[in-house]
């Protein structure tokens, strides 16, 4: 199984493709060492923040196990209307992370010696400008 991870430090996101099975059996909150991802991210500790499975429902901190449940919730995902007293029930899953999870999401904890643009230089690149077409005459 293909694990999407999106690190994201201070305000920028860097997108990783992982084949690993290493956030099998982790929890939304725990912390993962860089090395255990890539080996250029030694140095770097990063915290699990959330993530979705495969069919989009997102992981949820506050529930517990691996299940999919039906939880009332009063803000978050979901809520357009935010009015006074509204709640609505969504699906979401639990906080444990299977096979089922197709995103994850991780914040940097700590970083280490190189920086994330130098590790993803491809990532990193600015963006092309469209260049207007010459009118055919």
């Amino acid at each position: 199984m293909v694990f999407k991870l999106n690190i994201s430090e201070k305000g920028k996101s860097w997108k990783v493709e992982l084949d690993n099975e290493i956030f099998v059996g982790k929890q939304v909150g725990e912390s993962v060492k860089g090395e255990e991802i890539k080996p250029e991210l030694s140095g770097y500790e990063l915290e699990i923040t959330g993530g979705s499975d495969n069919a989009g429902f997102p992981l949820k901190k506050e529930v517990e196990g691996v299940a999919l449940k039906r939880v009332l919730l009063t803000k978050g995902w979901g809520m357009r209307d935010n009015t006074e007293g509204m709640r609505r029930r969504k699906t979401v899953r639990g906080k444990s992370i299977t096979l089922n999870a197709s995103q994850i999401n991780l914040s940097v904890k700590k970083a280490g010696s190189k920086s994330l643009a130098e590790i993803f230089p491809e990532q990193n690149k600015p963006k092309e400008e469209k260049k207007p077409e010459a009118a055919a005459a």
